[in-house]
């Protein structure tokens, strides 16, 4: 993407009723910094200079960053072709791009389902702008915190599109990394597996440094350290107990760009070999 399309904070939708008042354009935020690494022009200054701040620490952060992405479309995939997964309640979606959830999804059972939730208000803007399913399907997203569980599962919004008396593939790509330790991410977590029923599945990724002996945790921490969400790497050990009580599916959990890979890849080689990123499904007994 050229400099020149990167240098102006894009302007909020005009036709939206998201609360637009409330997007601070001068606090970092993941979903955004997020949209910009991967090449996505709804970001402020702020983001975009966090996001420099990594690929300085790390060369490979944008390409890692899409291989992150990939191996969500890559999930998603299985779920819907190959687990009979019809229901998706996908948490800390981000900002629209290419090949989201319901997309993926509705393209092997269009009747599928598919609830987004963020915490962003500028991702609800084109969120409710962006995301339209197939008309055999069911597509809708709310603002919501993962914090609040509750909240989430009790929405009314979220019950019209999630049954929740048959098999949910709940969806954490890319979250949980922004939730301390002190907000009991496990807990968080075992809200969502506790609500499903038996059949369903955890679609769960994590930013780990278990493959960046060289980068001190402060060092890559350090850009998100005046964002609306801090970051967290977990190691594998850390990632695994996320699935505790569930059935991982083959491969487990591993490195994403080795989770199910596509026979052919032409996305460009990630700097150094590794994405920094753990990646798995599991689905409950």
């Amino acid at each position: 993407m050229p400099d020149s399309d990167r240098g102006t904070d894009p302007p909020a939708p005009a036709d939206s009723d998201a609360p637009i008042s409330r997007i601070n354009r001068h606090i970092p935020h993941p979903a955004r910094i997020y949209d910009y690494l991967l090449g996505g022009k709804d970001n402020f200054d702020a983001d975009r200079k966090a996001a420099e701040a990594l690929i300085e620490l790390s060369p490979g952060t944008r390409e890692g960053v899409r291989a992150h992405r990939a191996f969500l479309g890559r999930a998603v995939r299985y779920l819907a072709d190959e687990a009979g997964i019809t229901q998706f309640l996908d948490i800390g979606t981000g900002i629209p791009t290419q090949d989201n959830t319901h997309t993926i999804a509705q393209r092997a059972v269009p009747a599928a389902r598919v609830a987004y939730v963020d915490n962003d208000p500028i991702v609800l803007v084109h969120g409710r702008a962006l995301l339209t399913g197939d008309p055999a399907g069911m597509t809708d997203m709310i603002e919501a915190d993962l914090r609040q569980p509750e909240k989430i599962l009790d929405d009314p919004t979220i019950r019209r599109v999630i049954d929740f008396t048959r098999p949910v593939a709940v969806i954490l790509a890319g979250v949980m990394h922004f939730i301390t330790d002190q907000e009991d991410p496990y807990g968080l977590v075992e809200q969502f597996k506790a609500a499903v029923p038996g059949g369903s599945h955890l679609l769960l990724s994590h930013i780990t440094l278990d493959f960046a002996d060289q980068v001190r945790r402060e060092d890559f921490t350090k850009p998100y350290d005046n964002s609306s969400a801090p970051m967290v790497p977990r190691s594998h050990d850390e990632t695994l107990r996320f699935f505790a009580g569930w059935d991982l599916v083959d491969p487990g959990l591993v490195e994403v760009v080795t989770w199910r890979p596509d026979p052919v890849d032409d996305r460009e080689p990630i700097p150094g070999g590794h994405a920094w990123a753990y990646g798995g499904v599991a689905i409950k007994p």
